[in-house]
């Protein structure tokens, strides 16, 4: 192994390559089928997720810009080749040969890709994303689209509860300094405002994404000064429109009468403070007794922020307490999905075509549990929904083979569960997004998608939106493709004698 700078700049780590955002087995199977000439054999994946994230009831798809993106410009730079080609084997000789190296320096991204577009509610065992074209270079993505996908997809699905236990409240992310470096701290900031933030502390995230950003001080500010309402009255001096007074550096109850003193004096100057805000304590008791206060000064719209480790489920308790609490800022459970820190989505081979180019032949990855036994075919996703667009149940079905005339869907882990398909109003959820390597889709703007995401999650029924034992929305296997998986198990798990 070539040994690495002691102190690599950290301009340096994000060069316009980033084809190296792999793991090494990718890299070594592609070798693999290189040499055993299988580079170019058409092959299908699925990235999909088993259960959804934090014990809830389904999750929301994020990611698919920073994915896209990522296809768009796959290249193998030669400072990539140079340090593949410095890389040895267990008996010192070169663990990629020339040749190989040579094979990736032309290698151009040629695969098709359809996704299911950012924003949309999503369940278990439903594809995100669907790849299909030559294995190498399938193989090749599985890394990096798991990565961009599953985080971006966790922390939107944290932000939409969130955003449900708010309710018509504000949600602004207040997580950078507590999230996973800077690429996670930029990938939280932008799925928190997809999934249905307000706004966020990341100034980068504001530059990049046009996210709304917001701020107060901290307990610094007020501890620089030798009185707490010299501060506040300090800062009133700088922003004298936009004041937020942090009021519980010393005595909380005692830092709202002091920002009181001072609202005073900028209301005899003509302006308004903006709120004050909680970060410790009991936030129900001190929020109460600080509007109060507020109320009776004669500021009734003082907003009350309130940070402090908070989560949905707090945020829920603080409500059911009578809390007086107008703005959130959540910070360490929202970029760090607390208290689940991975989706835990998969990348798996579903369909090869076989070499006589006579058709398909379908895959399966068996478990002992079929929960984790993966979905031969093609797979589509087909949402069937009300007249009124409310999702009723979707159907996963091979798009290769035709289907029957009356529908009927499996659960995929428990087939005794099915059900007729009445409805005649669905939409496709995986739609195209790159045809033989070329974008072909005009992806919607971060707006735009956090947009859709408050539609979709509004649009489920309550039941599959709660927290506590949500009820399980219907997905299932089309019946031919259940009854054809089924088969294909029963054809490769060995059969032992008892």
């Amino acid at each position: 192994m070539p040994n690495a700078p002691e102190n690599t700049p950290l301009s340096s780590l994000y060069s316009s390559s980033l084809s190296l955002v792999t793991d090494l087995y990718q890299l070594t199977m592609s070798y693999g089928y290189w040499k055993q000439g299988l580079q170019d054999r058409e092959a299908v994946f699925h990235l999909y997720f088993r259960r959804p994230p934090f014990g809830g009831g389904y999750a929301v798809c994020a990611g698919l810009a920073y994915a896209a993106d990522w296809l768009n410009n796959l290249r193998f730079s030669a400072e990539d080749l140079t340090y593949l080609g410095s890389l040895r084997g267990s008996k010192g000789t070169p663990m990629f040969p020339q040749e190989f190296l040579d094979y990736l320096r032309e290698l151009r991204f040629t695969c098709d890709v359809d996704a299911i577009a950012e924003g949309t509610v999503v369940f278990a065992n439903e594809p995100l994303m669907r790849i299909k074209g030559p294995l190498l270079q399938a193989q090749l993505l599985e890394t990096a689209l798991l990565t961009l996908v599953n985080f971006q997809t966790l922390i939107a699905t944290k932000a939409a509860r969130i955003r449900e236990a708010a309710g018509d409240d504000q949600v602004f992310e207040f997580g950078l300094r507590r999230a996973q470096g800077f690429d996670g701290g930029l990938g939280a900031s932008r799925a928190a405002y997809l999934g249905g933030a307000d706004g966020t502390s990341n100034m980068l995230a504001g530059q990049h994404f046009g996210i709304p950003v917001r701020g107060t001080h901290a307990h610094s500010w007020v501890m620089s000064f030798g009185q707490e309402e010299e501060a506040f009255e300090a800062y009133a001096d700088a922003f004298p429109d936009d004041s937020v007074f942090l009021v519980d550096t010393y005595d909380t109850l005692e830092g709202v009468r002091r920002a009181i003193s001072v609202a005073r004096r900028m209301r005899e100057k003509g302006h308004e403070l903006g709120g004050i805000r909680l970060d410790s304590g009991d936030l129900a008791y001190l929020s109460r007794e600080a509007r109060a206060l507020l109320n009776e000064a004669g500021f009734p719209k003082t907003r009350i922020v309130a940070s402090n480790d908070l989560d949905e489920n707090l945020i829920v308790s603080l409500k059911q307490q009578g809390a007086r609490i107008d703005t959130w800022g959540i910070g360490t459970k929202l970029v760090t999905a607390y208290d689940q820190p991975a989706l835990g989505g998969v990348y798996k081979l579903a369909a090869l075509r076989r070499a006589d180019d006579s058709g398909w032949e379908y895959t399966v990855k068996i478990s002992e549990q079929l929960a984790k036994t993966s979905i031969p075919g093609i797979l589509q996703v087909r949402r069937y929904e009300t007249e009124k667009g409310q999702p009723r149940a979707d159907m996963l079905y091979n798009s290769a083979e035709p289907l029957p005339e009356h529908l009927t869907i499996v659960d995929p882990v428990d087939p005794t569960r099915r059900r007729p398909i009445r409805s005649t109003q669905f939409r496709e959820l995986l739609e195209p997004v790159f045809r033989g390597g070329e974008l072909v889709a005009t992806l919607p703007t971060l707006q735009q998608s956090r947009a859709h995401a408050q539609r979709e999650v509004q649009s489920l029924d309550p039941s599959i939106r709660r927290f506590l034992n949500p009820h399980v929305y219907p997905v299932g296997l089309e019946e031919s493709l259940n009854t054809f998986r089924t088969n294909l198990i029963l054809e490769k798990r060995p059969q032992r004698p008892a």
